[in-house]
């Protein structure tokens, strides 16, 4: 899993937009999460976050709300209770900037799913 998340991020670095290198970050990210590994995770969370920050304008509505999800789980994987306390607020004040139901919906499944 954590060798076909880095493979799909490094290719889509070769071909793809900053958009899509944020969403690999997020992928990675969630796979560390996922193994219960805090520091990668938060290492590729802010990644996704950074990317998503410095490309405002190349975003879509529901990519800063899930790079916001990502930080929340890889601070709650590494132990930070607070921090990912904040970051799901984050996440969840996104949800009403996403117009489209259905991208909405995704983040909010994945934002139940944080502790």
């Amino acid at each position: 899993m954590i060798h076909a998340a880095h493979a799909s991020r490094y290719h889509w670095g070769e071909v793809g937009e900053q958009v899509n290198l944020a969403r690999g970050e997020w992928q990675v990210s969630r796979v560390y999460a996922v193994l219960g590994r805090g520091e990668p995770a938060l290492y590729h969370a802010r990644r996704c976050l950074e990317i998503n920050e410095a490309n405002a304008d190349g975003r879509e509505e529901w990519d800063l709300g899930s790079a916001y999800e990502a930080m929340a789980r890889a601070t709650s994987v590494a132990g930070d209770r607070a921090a990912s306390d904040e970051w799901k607020a984050r996440a969840v004040g996104e949800l009403v900037r996403i117009a489209d139901a259905e991208d909405r919906q995704v983040l909010e499944q994945d934002i139940a799913t944080l502790p």
